[in-house]
């Protein structure tokens, strides 16, 4: 009876589980060719995707989440998704390269997401994007509500200016990555100081920055530059968008679930250099931790030990090493001194050498991640083929050997033909030489002329 009941119950939550996803694919549209003509009437969020891969499948269900959560807060972002390997030509017309992309599309224009793939990040995204590109901040209120709800995010204070052109700009392209704002002098809060106006300021870390023209080059590189907080949790995602940045990555190695003093400390110690050397650093530096190694040792194509300090160039795959114990923020300000003035070695890059490298240290962790993940599979698709070469080896050596026999066989019954035929010859000079000397007479045996007298 137990059994029975709990066999229903595992029942009732099946039905439950497929009844919400059912209920929540509801709320997500699937597009075809029609969707070309009819899409410039509304904003789109869609998810191209191809039915065998992996990772659309991952996909699916938050996918469907987001279509609720859009539809429940009334926003007027639709979402749908396509099938890129039906509708090749549409999804090769919105620049689809790989499986899943996910694009907002409004009017002419179509903006990649790129973030983490969470119905969170992908939500925040439609909202940024969908909205209007600049938004004004009428009042302090509602600068202080921004702030609180924005960790990074951008300003225009003044008029109508070129500097404000090439801010409008910027944000055009940049808007799929943080927020853009509008505002009087007025607005701003009075701790923040402004020596001349128009000016595009950066609010994060609980403090701002102001753009430079002269120091900080182009606006929309500085914003490219700024939109990430000084201190982050790394990850390969991150580290990826951060090699655009052109900044150098300082990053404590440490292994979260060690709580022992030194994972700790070291951790502390890019935490405080990050805050407290903010105006000399932010420029050239970002800082921040990653969990474990792993993803640092196929950059660096080593074995980096844990805990430690390792600073990457994200552009060209350089890196650099501890020249030094690192026991204060002191001794990392030295060791980032040391690596801007060139006392420092950069190792790895992006030469040919390093490439080959890279080619050779990827098919290596490749094998070795297929045979230790599963071993008959890797034994399958590596021994099938070598088995195949052997066997086409093996064919070819019996060939040639086969070849080699029947030569030197030939070679033999060649010999051996011209020796007869020299006989021959032989013979045939001889018997002229009989027939012209008379034949002499053979004696006959003693025997034999006894048995004829007989």
């Amino acid at each position: 009876m137990a059994a029975w009941k709990g066999g229903a119950a595992l029942r009732l939550c099946a039905t439950v589980v497929l009844l919400d996803m059912a209920f929540c694919k509801g709320f997500v549209e699937d597009l075809d060719e029609s969707f070309k003509d009819s899409r410039k009437d509304d904003i789109w969020l869609v998810d191209f995707y191809a039915p065998w891969c992996g990772h659309c499948k991952k996909l699916e269900p938050i996918w469907n989440e987001v279509g609720l959560e859009m539809k429940s807060i009334g926003s007027p972002v639709k979402v749908g998704k396509m099938d890129a390997t039906s509708y090749s030509s549409i999804a090769s017309e919105f620049g689809v390269r790989g499986y899943p992309t996910i694009k907002l599309l409004k009017g002419d224009l179509a903006y990649n997401y790129r973030g983490p793939r969470t119905k969170d990040d992908i939500i925040e995204f439609a909202h940024r994007v969908s909205g209007a590109l600049i938004r004004p901040l009428p009042s302090q209120q509602m600068f202080e509500h921004v702030r609180k709800r924005h960790r990074v995010f951008f300003v225009y204070i003044g008029g109508e200016s070129p500097l404000k052109e090439k801010y409008i700009d910027a944000a055009s392209e940049l808007i799929v990555y943080t927020y853009f704002f509008s505002a009087s002098e007025e607005v701003v809060p009075e701790y923040v100081t402004l020596k001349e106006l128009p000016a595009v300021l950066v609010f994060k870390d609980e403090t701002y920055f102001v753009y430079d023209e002269y120091e900080d080059g182009d606006v929309s590189s500085w914003i490219n530059r700024e939109r990430f907080q000084n201190y982050l949790t790394m990850d390969g995602f991150l580290l990826y968008e951060l090699g655009d940045t052109g900044k150098l990555v300082a990053i404590a190695v440490i292994d979260e679930k060690n709580t022992s003093m030194e994972h700790t400390r070291l951790k502390s110690i890019i935490q405080e250099v990050a805050r407290d050397y903010r105006d000399q650093f932010h420029r050239d530096f970002q800082f921040g931790h990653m969990d474990g190694n792993d993803y640092i040792n196929t950059l660096l194509m080593d074995e980096l030990k844990v805990p430690t300090v390792v600073v990457l160039n994200t552009s060209n795959q350089q890196y650099f090493l501890l020249d030094r114990p690192i026991k204060n923020a002191e001794d990392m300000v030295q060791f980032i001194n040391n690596i801007l003035d060139g006392t420092v070695q950069a190792q790895g890059g992006d030469s040919i050498l390093q490439r080959l490298k890279r080619i050779v240290f990827d098919a290596k962790s490749t094998i070795v991640s297929i045979f230790k993940s599963s071993p008959l599979m890797g034994c399958f698709l590596f021994g099938l083929p070598l088995g195949v070469i052997s066997i086409m080896c093996y064919g070819i050596y019996a060939a040639d050997a086969d070849g080699g026999h029947i030569e030197e066989r030939y070679e033999v019954s060649k010999s051996e033909m011209e020796s007869q035929e020299l006989i021959e010859e032989s013979k045939e000079r001889e018997e002229p030489r009989r027939e012209d000397s008379p034949v002499p007479t053979v004696q006959e045996p003693k025997d034999a002329l006894e048995k004829k007298t007989d």
